[in-house]
């Protein structure tokens, strides 16, 4: 938690004492320049976490030579660059986002402006795309500080955003009230201890508490998975999940909107409950009975909703997970970009930002194993004849777009590409073949129509999704892989060997045909 008014007038003059500046303190008089400001952040932010700092302070009226508080004319509410204020430009300029707070005080009759800036969390900070650190008073580029640059990566594995404090300086009554306990214990399927001290024990055992110097705190991780009230943690309220239901396939009207007040392992059983509730549904008149089924299939949903939990950034501030349903689709996002390349979501190994958070959703039987969940969504949207999910992401966002049913002819032509290429991706890591029959069961193409499934197989290859297993097979008996099980593609066990273009970015699929072959 951010510093006080109150305790910030203690501390600068306490930091004013100290015999130089550090890697995380920085002194201004009135040098105001918004790149100085912006490289400044980077710089702090990166070398607190490498000294283990709780944060990083650009303070203007002191001196950096003498120390001595003299004051400054600099008002952050009355800067800009450009035309734009200087923390809205901060904020843009600035990824990922970590928390900035200007306090303007008055000491020793002197005006005196405090940034305080968080650590970076779990990368490191850039301004405009660069990264900064501080090299004694000096601010640098971190990538000609290879020393630094391995101790502020080796810091993130030691300092995670899970073990750290959401609420601080509490007492055990104090704890026990903002947690709701008792779902742990049973998620886990684990007895409630008769008293108060096993009950500690055991949440302190899963790193949701700890307790030092007679005072207890709850963890990042305590806090986001069993928060009684997300509202009571200023660091998490912003990370509560939102459900939104638009009326018609836009955003101009609202119908109902849900922010998520509880934990999410506590709390993930309701909100996939209320979800469920909202999502459109189709009747089916059978021979005696009307029944209702769902639109999309609820396992599917289910493990899009995990993945956003548990795979988003909670180093991008101001942004949490949501699930948005339009009459025609269901969007589900979550702030950050995937770990792994968006193409290979079916058959890559798993990787996860939030390791901690992931593991104890696993016990819970919240989210899946071994990265099985997409295999799940694959399998479940080819049972249901739904069109392939969108990923798409941008710089601090990925979305997964789930479609309504369709039919083969409703679909378009990149809608169909996509279908296929999930449908290779499954099939080769269920080791099942991929050819024209299985095509026409995808799809429901009657077998006299063939040269439909042909057709939209060699679109496919044309975009280099996928690529025949030997081109050398007779028509009759070729068979189709993803674009990176190709023998002759420069994967090996899905891995690219060899030169690689850097400069091209995955765009997920459907993809250029050009592209993939630079």
């Amino acid at each position: 938690m951010m510093h006080t008014r109150e305790q910030l007038l203690h501390l600068v003059p306490e930091l004013a004492t100290l015999p130089a500046e550090t890697e995380w303190l920085e002194f201004k008089v009135d040098n105001t320049d918004p790149e100085m400001i912006g490289k400044a952040v980077s710089a702090l932010a990166n070398s607190a976490r490498i000294a283990g700092e709780d944060f990083g302070f650009l303070i203007w009226g002191v001196q950096d030579d003498t120390h001595r508080i003299v004051g400054t004319t600099f008002s952050p509410a009355k800067a800009k660059k450009g035309n734009e204020p200087l923390e809205t430009w901060l904020a843009r300029q600035i990824h990922p986002q970590v928390h900035l707070q200007f306090e303007q005080l008055t000491i020793s009759k002197t005006h005196v402006v405090v940034l305080t800036i968080e650590p970076a969390i779990s990368e490191p900070v850039k301004f405009n795309g660069v990264e900064y650190v501080r090299v004694g008073p000096s601010t640098r580029e971190l990538s000609r500080n290879s020393d630094r640059a391995r101790r502020l990566w080796r810091s993130f594995d030691q300092r995670s955003w899970a073990a750290s404090a959401a609420r601080e300086r509490l007492t055990e009554e104090q704890v026990l009230s903002l947690l709701d306990y008792p779902s742990y214990f049973q998620l886990l399927d684990l007895p409630l201890p008769e008293n108060r001290r096993g009950i500690l024990d055991a949440l302190i055992s899963d790193d949701l508490i700890s307790h030092d110097l007679g005072s207890w705190s709850i963890t990042n991780l305590g806090g986001a998975l069993f928060a009684r009230r997300l509202s009571e943690f200023p660091s998490l309220s912003r990370k509560a999940f939102r459900v939104i239901r638009y009326r018609g396939s836009n955003r101009l009207e609202t119908v109902k909107e849900q922010i998520g007040g509880r934990g999410y392992a506590s709390g993930f059983e309701g909100l996939i409950d209320y979800v469920n509730g909202l999502l459109p549904t189709s009747e089916e008149i059978g021979a005696a009975l009307r029944t209702t089924n769902a639109v999309y299939p609820p396992l599917v949903v289910r493990e899009l909703v995990a993945n956003a939990l548990v795979h988003q950034d909670f180093g991008v501030t101001g942004a949490g997970p949501m699930v948005e349903i339009f009459d025609d689709r269901v969007e589900i996002s979550n702030p950050g970009q995937p770990l792994i390349d968006k193409e290979r979501l079916v058959d890559a190994p798993p990787r996860s930002r939030n390791e901690a958070l992931a593991s104890l959703l696993r016990r819970m039987g919240i989210c899946e194993e071994r990265g099985s969940g997409w295999d799940k969504v694959a399998s479940q949207v080819e049972i249901h004849h739904l069109p392939a999910p969108e990923v798409t992401t941008t710089d601090e966002t990925m979305r997964v777009t789930l479609l309504a049913q369709r039919s083969f002819g409703e679909m378009s032509i990149d809608e169909r590409a996509a279908a296929v290429y999930l449908h290779a991706c499954l099939n080769q890591v269920s080791r099942r073949v991929t050819n024209n029959s299985s095509i026409r069961e995808r799809f429901g193409i009657e077998e006299r129509n063939k040269a439909v499934a042909s057709r939209l197989l060699r679109d496919t290859v044309s975009r280099g999704l996928i690529a025949p297993y030997d081109k050398s097979a007779a028509p009759k008996m070729m068979r189709y892989v993803p674009f990176w099980a190709a023998p002759d593609s420069g994967y090996v066990d899905g891995k690219l060997i060899g030169t690689h273009d850097d400069s091209v970015e995955s765009s997920g699929y459907p993809r250029d045909s050009a592209a993939r072959a630079r």
